[in-house]
């Protein structure tokens, strides 16, 4: 039995979108897809910004240590809230990690989760991947919305918020880093 070439070309396609759901393939090729459609975040009119309304919120570290976002205060910060587990966030997290390695030192950086430790340290481990992540304390008061994920926040020296992205957005572009050096030197 002779299989036709239209129905060979049918075959292979039913194959390669089955492989998008069954497969870390699949995984891959969305996350990729996700990346390749996202776009700048929105930076904030000087005239628009709006003021944290205060840096008192406990964090845990990657050690399990408890700090106060207090340490924060005068600096200019990078928070994106994200689940390892979620398909925007780890396609955003590739250019998160260029800024922390371009900027460590002069920006604090808060890759937030509200996840366990080990799920979180697999999926960093199997990404390549060594930002700082910081872990959310359950019911603790925060000064920025932690509903939503992914969420990123640029936050300047005075306490204004810079950027309030909801969703993804591309990290790793030139309009970023202009507005992370431009807050680096005020």
């Amino acid at each position: 039995m002779k299989i036709k070439r239209k129905t060979g070309l049918n075959i292979l396609l039913i194959a390669f979108v089955i492989s998008f759901f069954i497969t870390p393939i699949g995984y891959w090729s969305k996350v990729w897809l996700t990346r390749l459609f996202t776009f700048e975040p929105e930076m904030e009119q000087r005239s628009e910004v709006e003021q944290i309304p205060g840096y008192d919120w406990k964090l845990r570290d990657a050690q399990g240590k408890i700090f106060n976002f207090e340490r924060s205060k005068g600096d200019v910060v990078f928070i994106n809230l994200w689940a390892s587990w979620l398909l925007p966030s780890a396609a955003e997290l590739k250019g998160i990690q260029k800024l922390t390695d371009e900027y460590k030192g002069k920006i604090d950086f808060y890759i937030i989760t509200n996840e366990e430790r080990y799920p979180v340290e697999e999926f960093m481990r199997k990404n390549d991947y060594d930002f700082p992540v910081t872990y959310r304390i359950g019911g603790e008061k925060s000064p920025i919305d932690t509903t939503q994920v992914p969420a990123t926040y640029i936050i300047d020296k005075l306490g204004n918020i810079r950027v309030n992205q909801k969703g993804i957005a591309d990290w790793d572009n030139k309009k970023v880093r202009g507005l992370l050096d431009s807050l680096i030197a005020e």
